[in-house]
C-alpha cells in the first residue's frame, strides 16, 4: 500500500489581526479563538468562558468538512461545542476577516505582551501577575526585572523562577528569526505554486537549508530559470501573502510573509540554473569542498558556471543538470539532504553513497495518542486517518499514569484500552492493524511507570523522559540506559527532550545511549513532531552503523499530526538512513514478529 500525504503541519502562532476574508483559513479561525482565550485569561475572566474558546479552536481543527465555508454561510448550528454566541462570532470573522470582539480585547493590552507567551514555562497566570504588578509587557522589561531582582519579590515567583525566565529569554534570542521546517513549508509551498503559474518560469526549485531538510530555517530561497527575470521579481513581490518588499531588482527580490518568514528569489538563465541550484542549496562547507575539487581540474566553480583558471586546465564539460555538475567532478550525485561536508563527498567519490529511504516506502508508524490521554481524536478516528494515508499499521501509545497533566492512563484504563484495540482490529481487519502500546514515563531513578506484568501485555513500549530535566549528564545517561535495559522496552522516545526554538536538549551522552541501544536491541525513535525532530540527524549515521533500528514516530496528538511523517523522512535522509534502517518500511507480518520478539 502506498503512503500519501496531502497537507503541511503548522506549529507557529501567528497574529490574526491582519487577515482578510479572501486569505482566511480554518486554522486562522482556530488561532483567533486561542488568542481570545489568552486575552480572557489575562483579564482574569471566568475559566469556563476561556475554556469555551479553546475548545472551539480544537473543534475547528478536528472538523472534517469545510468549517470555514459553513462559518461564512452562517450554518454552524448543530455542531457540538459551538454555541450560539460563538456561532455568531465565527460568522463575523469568516465573512469579514476580522472580529470586533477580538480587536477590542487586543486593544486592552500592548501588542508586545504576546511575545511573553512564547517563553517556555511562562503561562497566562504568571504573565498576568507580571503585567498587573510590575507593568511588564515586553521581553526587554521582563529581562531587566529578572536581573534587578524585581521578579523575585512577586508572590509565586522566586530566584529559581527568575533564573528559568532568563534562560528562556536567552533561548528565544538565540533562535530569533528561525522557523520550524513544517512552518516554513506551510508558507513556502503555496508561494512555490504561485511562481509556477507564471509562464516565464522554465525551471523552479526551492533551495537553501529548506531543500537540505534542516529542522529549522532562517529564510527560504527560491531559484527560477527564466528569460524574463525582471518580470519574475515583480511578480514575486506581488504575492498576496507578502506584507513587505525588502528587495526588488532585475534578478533578485526578497519579501516578508505574514508569518514573518523571509523569502528570497534569484532569477537566472537556464544555462546557469544547475550551477545556481547547487550553489544556493549549500551548505557552505559542502560548496567549499566542491570548489577545491574543481580547482584540481584547473576550474573555478561559482553560482553561474565552470571557468578555467589555469592554462593546462581540463576541458570544460557541458553541464545541463545538477547531476552532470557532480559527474564533472568525478562524484556520484549527492542528495541535497547529505550536503553538509560530513563524509558525503568522500562517499560520492567511491560511489558508496547510501540509497536513502523514501516516503513511498513507509508502511506504518508508532507513538500516537488518542483522547484516552491528551490526544484530540478517538482511537477510531486515528485509525481511519492512517488508512486514508495508506498506512498498513499504526501504534497507539497514550501516556502513562505519571503524566497527570496529559491524563495518563493507570493500569486499569490501559488494560481496557488493550481490549478496545483488539476489538477494533477485528472490525478493521484487512484495512489496517493497530498495535497496543504505551508511552511509559522513565522515572527519575530509571525505573518505569508500569511493572513488568503490565508491560508484558503490550505489543510495544515507548520509554520517554517527561520530567526531572535538571539531572547531570551522567545521571540522565544512567537513567535512560537503565530504562532501555528493561527487556519490555521496545523503543526510546524523544531521546533528548528538546523542543526546537523553545527548549534546549537536556544533558545526555548520546554516544553511550546509542551503544546501549545496540546492545539491548532497543529501537530509537526519530520523533517527527515538527517541534522535536529528536534524535538529532547528526547522530543517526553512527546509530545506523551500530545496527540500531530507527522508528519514524509522529508523536501525533491529532489526525493532522500524522502528516509529520512527511518531514520526518527528510530528517531521516539527512541522517543517512536507508530503507533497511527503519522498522516503518517493513511489512506487517515482519513487524509483528519483531515486536513479539522484543517484548
Amino acid at each position: 500500500m502506498q503512503t500519501h500525504f496531502f497537507t503541511f503541519e503548522s506549529g507557529r502562532h501567528r497574529s490574526t489581526s491582519h487577515l482578510s476574508s479572501v486569505s482566511l483559513t480554518a486554522e486562522d479561525l482556530a488561532a483567533t479563538l486561542e488568542e481570545i482565550a489568552l486575552l480572557l485569561e489575562l483579564k482574569g475572566e471566568n475559566p469556563f468562558k476561556t475554556r469555551a474558546y479553546r475548545n472551539g479552536a480544537d473543534i475547528i481543527r478536528d472538523f472534517e468538512d469545510d468549517f470555514l465555508q459553513l462559518a461564512k454561510d452562517g450554518k454552524l448550528k448543530g455542531i457540538k461545542g459551538i454555541g450560539e454566541a460563538l456561532q455568531q462570532k465565527l460568522h463575523e470573522l469568516a465573512a469579514t476577516g476580522q472580529l470586533q470582539y477580538h480587536l477590542d480585547l487586543k486593544h486592552e493590552f500592548p501588542e508586545s505582551l504576546f511575545e511573553l507567551f512564547e517563553l517556555q514555562g511562562l503561562g497566562p497566570k504568571k504573565i498576568k501577575v507580571l503585567y498587573d504588578e510590575l507593568e511588564i509587557s515586553t521581553l526587554g522589561a521582563l529581562k531587566r526585572a529578572c536581573e534587578d531582582g524585581s521578579v523575585t519579590s512577586l508572590k509565586g515567583f522566586g530566584a529559581k523562577t527568575s533564573e528559568k525566565i532568563l534562560a528562556a529569554i536567552e533561548t528565544r534570542e538565540r533562535f530569533s528569526g528561525r522557523y520550524l521546517l513544517s512552518v516554513a513549508a506551510h508558507a513556502a509551498e503555496p508561494l512555490r505554486d504561485y511562481l509556477l503559474q507564471h509562464p516565464a518560469v522554465h525551471q523552479l526549485e526551492v533551495a537553501g537549508s529548506y531543500r537540505r531538510g534542516k529542522e529549522t530555517v532562517h529564510d527560504v530561497d527560491f531559484l527560477v530559470a527564466t528569460d524574463a527575470p525582471s518580470e519574475l521579481t515583480a511578480y514575486f513581490t506581488s504575492y498576496e501573502d507578502s506584507i513587505e518588499t525588502l528587495v526588488q531588482g532585475d534578478t533578485k527580490a526578497a519579501i516578508r510573509l505574514s508569518n514573518g518568514l523571509q523569502c528570497d528569489l534569484r532569477a537566472v538563465s537556464s544555462g546557469q540554473f544547475p550551477f545556481a541550484l547547487q550553489y544556493f542549496t549549500g551548505s557552505k562547507e559542502h560548496n567549499v569542498a566542491l570548489r577545491s575539487l574543481a580547482l584540481k581540474k584547473g576550474w573555478s566553480l561559482n553560482e553561474y558556471d565552470f571557468s578555467p583558471v589555469k592554462e593546462d586546465a581540463e576541458e570544460l564539460p557541458e553541464v545541463k543538470t545538477e547531476a552532470e555538475l557532480y559527474d564533472a567532478l568525478n562524484l556520484a550525485y549527492i542528495h541535497p539532504a547529505l550536503r553538509e561536508n560530513r563524509g558525503e563527498i568522500e562517499a560520492a567519490a567511491e560511489n558508496e553513497l547510501p540509497r536513502l529511504v523514501s516516503q513511498e516506502e513507509l508502511k506504518g508508524t508508532f507513538h500516537c495518542h488518542t483522547t484516552e490521554s491528551d490526544g484530540r481524536n478517538t482511537l477510531r478516528e486515528m485509525a481511519d486517518a492512517a488508512i486514508e494515508l495508506g498506512l498498513d499499521y499504526l501504534g497507539i501509545s497514550d501516556h502513562s499514569k505519571s503524566s497527570p497533566q496529559a491524563r495518563g492512563l493507570n493500569e486499569e484504563r490501559l488494560l481496557k484500552q488493550i481490549q478496545d484495540i483488539s476489538a477494533m482490529n477485528e472490525t478493521l481487519a484487512g484495512a489496517i492493524h493497530l498495535f497496543a502500546g504505551s508511552e511509559v514515563d522513565i522515572l527519575r531513578d530509571g525505573s518505569l511507570d508500569f511493572d513488568d506484568e503490565i508491560l508484558s501485555q503490550l505489543d510495544f513500549v515507548v520509554a520517554s523522559v517527561h520530567n526531572s530535566f535538571s539531572l547531570s549528564e551522567e545521571e540522565m545517561t544512567t537513567r535512560v540506559i537503565k530504562a532501555i535495559e528493561n527487556p519490555h522496552v521496545t523503543m526510546l522516545g524523544h531521546v533528548t527532550g528538546r523542543l526546537l526554538l523553545r527548549r534546549e536538549a537536556y544533558p545526555i551522552n548520546l554516544d553511550k545511549v546509542i551503544d546501549a541501544a545496540a546492545e539491548t536491541n532497543t529501537i530509537i525513535e526519530l520523533n517527527c513532531s515538527s517541534k522535536r525532530m529528536d534524535m538529532d540527524w547528526k547522530y543517526w549515521k553512527r546509530a545506523r552503523d551500530k545496527g540500531v533500528l530507527c522508528s519514524l514516530n509522529t508523536d501525533a496528538h491529532s489526525i493532522d499530526q500524522l502528516q509529520a511523517l512527511h518531514f520526518g523522512v527528510k530528517v531521516a535522509q539527512k541522517g543517512w538512513l536507508r530503507k533497511d534502517d527503519l522498522i516503518n518500511v517493513r511489512p506487517l507480518a515482519e513487524v509483528t514478529k519483531l515486536l513479539t520478539a522484543s517484548t
